[in-house]
């Protein structure tokens, strides 16, 4: 027994493992020259399939979770239809882009990254942007984001970022949060991620709803017309709605109140018909100006300034039903940027080139099967003719004795297509170079366009980004990895480094330490690449900024206001207020201090939809308090001051009309309040069509971030 208990005790102690002071191996022991950069063919060419420790890599993490997806958990789906608005067939031969009018079926999944399918909606994180096309000549998937570069350049990378972003393995804290040290000891030692770190610092990581954010393609992709000639492509979703967020505040307190908000959201409107819409639109490089810029077209942190490359839009998705079944479709369905159709294909791009492998893998995990395209959400509208058989959950059944190509016995069926005839044919593209596992120089400029998105920020937009930062790395425990952080911010922009450091009680180290480029340990063993610094040639771009961006639609279509009513109040106040907000195809909700009828001035009664228990400000995008005869019991109700304190503090507009005017001036941020406030929105007479239309004026332009600097006074 005791021989037993040695070796039993032996076996454990082999499987224990931290990786200190050993060297970095496959899971066959051999020994990782580069772990930072795929097997390339030449620096800026395409990725190779015998790159076994890239596929090793990729597959492990690929099914380290089941059922879930590893990545972006946690969505929501509607079906839809996409609509060519302006055909381009003089730049691709891809049907569903040609015929003015066409309407190709879709289907859409928003998510957050980083978080579990129970976590909350509105996690600090990108979000996903998937959009599934049903198309005559096959399957087109365009797996976006939110924003429109990433973390990192080489799908060799992936693997590292998502593990240290996830929770912590000791303890598996924090869920859906990057505040916690392993991310940021991450993303201290790669440089190459602080264009995306001023994006998800930003408040584009928290949207006001999915239907109020963009959606980009992030890649590069090519266009092919039917003379197979090739430009590059990059595309954007612009919402009908304009680009909006929410408050960090409140987004923590959403998620206390109603973590299911953005999914609830999207479900609501597209009940009620008030279906959300997005623009596709492309940004179209000539092959031959591949290398006209400062950046590089293939480096996924890097975008296309619209200054340099305007977006022309050739289409448009409206989601009009929603799933029928939430796993069926929703959970079922099965993204994978590889799904492409003649006309598109693929750049060089290594992190692209990267997700080609690994989404396919990842189905076979998570759905189980080589088949997961014949489940209904991921059937494709065109025929499917090949000789792929058998397989777990096989549905289709084939006839015939024949499953292999070429043969005789079936006439040569299924036989392949012609160019002529939809057959699709990649890109001739010419690669003569060596294998390498390197980068192009041109991928060294890891802080140019970190500043661009930075200088091209309003005052108020900055402000955020500072308070984020001051909050995530007040979260980190190591001193060393916010000393880091602090340097590579002082690289972007020496008072956003100063200011986080103000917030922190840290100090912006003088000099940056050498970062981790190509695989080295944190005492630079070894050497690595410094990063560059290349001023953008713009300057400052409006289409960056969810404030002053351009395409933000001057609407209240969808969006909901809290009326506080009890026992007495003006019944004629709120049916002008009501049907003024429908007539703008927005909601007014009654909140009272209980449920059930609400009696009015009038001997009438109004249904309260919530009570102050059940409902916070935070679930709304602005108060009204109309007058009446109970506003004195009203004015002792602290939860009342507690919701307004929230809607004002997250910069909402606050109406009141009549003797309701005088409850603010009671609330605690009565002296905060400015003349100059347009979000408040006040008549000392019974309200009127005008006071109506000031109050939805005033909720068109969103937030009134201005009124933040007397917040804290």
């Amino acid at each position: 027994m005791k021989n037993f208990q040695d070796e039993k005790q032996r076996d454990l102690s082999i499987n224990k493992s931290d990786g200190t002071n050993k060297f970095l191996t496959t899971d066959q022991g051999l020994r990782i020259n580069d772990d930072n950069n795929s097997l390339k063919a030449g620096e800026r060419g395409p990725s190779l399939l015998e790159d076994f420790i890239l596929r090793e890599k990729i597959t492990h993490f690929d099914h380290e979770r089941i059922p879930e997806r590893i990545v972006h958990a946690r969505g929501s789906g509607a079906h839809g239809f996409f609509e060519v608005t302006n055909p381009i067939p003089e730049l691709t031969k891809a049907g569903f882009l040609k015929e003015k009018g066409l309407k190709t079926p879709v289907f859409a999944r928003f998510s957050t990254v980083a978080g579990s399918r129970g976590s909350t909606d509105l996690a600090r994180d990108a979000r996903g942007f998937a959009v599934k096309f049903y198309t005559q000549e096959g399957i087109y998937d365009l797996v976006a984001n939110n924003i429109p570069v990433f973390f990192i350049q080489d799908a060799a990378k992936f693997p590292d970022l998502i593990h240290a972003v996830k929770p912590e393995p000791h303890n598996e804290i924090p869920q859906a949060a990057s505040a916690h040290d392993t991310f940021w000891d991450f993303i201290s030692l790669m440089p190459e991620s602080m264009h995306m770190i001023m994006w998800v610092m930003s408040d584009r990581a928290i949207p006001r709803s999915y239907r109020m954010m963009e959606g980009f393609g992030v890649h590069t992709f090519r266009l092919i017309n039917e003379q197979e000639e090739s430009v590059f492509v990059k595309f954007h979703w612009k919402p009908k709605l304009g680009t909006h967020a929410v408050a960090w505040d409140e987004a923590q307190k959403i998620s206390g109140k109603n973590p299911d908000f953005h999914r609830e959201d999207l479900w609501e409107a597209i009940e009620t018909g008030n279906f959300p819409e997005w623009e596709l639109g492309v940004q179209v490089i000539p092959a031959e100006d591949e290398n006209k810029y400062e950046f590089d077209l293939l480096d996924p942190t890097k975008l296309v300034p619209e200054e340099l490359v305007p977006v022309t839009i050739v289409g448009r998705m409206v989601l009009n039903k929603n799933p029928d079944n939430f796993f069926a479709e929703t959970e079922q369905i099965a993204f994978h940027p590889g799904h492409i159709v003649p006309g598109i294909d693929f750049s060089n791009d290594p992190l692209l080139q990267g997700r080609l492998f690994s989404y396919t893998d990842t189905q076979l995990s998570r759905l189980g099967s080589p088949n997961f395209h014949e489940i209904p959400i991921n059937r494709s509208v065109a025929p499917v003719h090949n000789n792929q058989r058998d397989g777990h959950m096989r549905q289709e059944i084939n006839k015939g004795r024949v499953s292999y190509h070429p043969n005789s016995l079936g006439g040569g069926c299924p036989y392949q297509a012609q160019i002529e005839q939809g057959g699709f044919s990649s890109f001739n593209e010419r690669v003569d170079a060596h294998k390498v596992r390197e980068r192009s120089e041109s991928f060294n400029d890891h802080f140019g366009q970190a500043k661009l998105f930075f200088n091209s920020q309003t005052p108020e937009e900055k402000s955020h980004i500072v308070k984020a930062l001051r909050f995530e790395l007040g979260k980190v425990e190591t001193t060393a990895i916010r000393v880091r952080v602090l340097g590579l911010l002082s690289q972007i922009d020496t008072t956003l480094a100063e200011k986080v450091a103000l917030g922190l009680g840290a100090t912006v180290p003088p000099i940056l330490e050498t970062p981790i480029n190509k695989g080295v340990s944190p005492e630079n063993e070894g050497g690595s690449q410094e990063p560059q610094t290349i001023e953008s040639s713009v300057s400052a771009s409006e289409a960056l900024s969810m404030i002053t961006n351009p395409t933000n639609s001057p609407t209240i279509a969808s969006r909901k206001v809290a009326i506080i009513c009890s026992d007495g109040v003006s019944e004629a106040a709120v049916l002008n207020i009501k049907r003024a907000l429908k007539k703008e195809d927005a909601k007014g909700c009654i909140i009272a201090p209980h449920l059930g009828s609400i009696v009015t001035d009038a001997d009438g009664a109004v249904a309260a939809e919530f009570s102050f228990l059940t409902a916070s400000s935070v679930l709304f995008d602005a108060v009204y308090i109309p007058h009446g005869l109970g506003l004195n019991a009203l004015a002792e109700n602290d939860d009342l001051f507690e919701f307004l304190n929230d809607a004002y503090k997250h910069c909402k507009v606050i109406g009141a009309d009549g003797e309701a005017s005088e409850i603010l001036s009671s609330a605690p941020f009565a002296s905060k309040i400015t003349n100059d406030d347009e979000g408040i929105i006040l008549t000392s007479e019974a309200a009127t069509e005008g006071f109506a239309q000031d109050f939805i004026t005033a909720m068109t332009k969103h937030r009134f971030w201005q009124r933040e600097p007397n917040l804290y006074n």
